[in-house]
């Protein structure tokens, strides 16, 4: 029986929903179980537990990064920051998709203050670290 990996699928999401359904998609066709965010229930303190336990369970990690931070959690990064740091603290493969251009992005789909835009770049600063397209 050949293995089927699981990868999760972390991005902000309401600017990169079509992005993640082209990617849920190509993995799908990979024979790949795409999971992330948005198959789980509406936010308390018990979805970061779940969420920790799927990144756990899956066999790579997969972040998309356009032009939004994200929603802020209680440690004042980006959820989708959140969802990285705990995947690399796991020892999980990470694979990063930036955005080439994100300042020629529709403004509904970009960052507004200049405390998450500051944050978002040093967040895709930290992406790249990784195996980054």
């Amino acid at each position: 029986m050949e293995k089927r990996y699981q990868v999760f699928i972390s991005s902000t999401y309401q600017d990169l929903i079509e992005e993640r359904q082209e990617v849920m998609q190509a993995l799908l066709e990979l024979d790949c179980i795409p999971s992330g965010m948005e198959l789980f229930p509406a936010a308390n303190d018990d979805q970061w537990s779940l969420i920790k336990k799927v990144i756990e369970d899956s066999d790579y990690y997969m972040v998309i990064i356009g032009g939004r931070y994200g929603s802020i959690g209680p440690e004042g990064i980006s959820y989708t920051e959140m969802e990285y740091h705990y995947a690399v603290s796991c020892g999980k493969p990470v694979i990063a998709f930036l955005h080439k251009s994100p300042g020629e992005l529709p403004a509904n789909r970009t960052e507004r203050t200049q405390e998450n835009i500051v944050k978002l770049e040093q967040f895709r600063m930290l992406a790249e670290k990784k195996l980054v397209k």
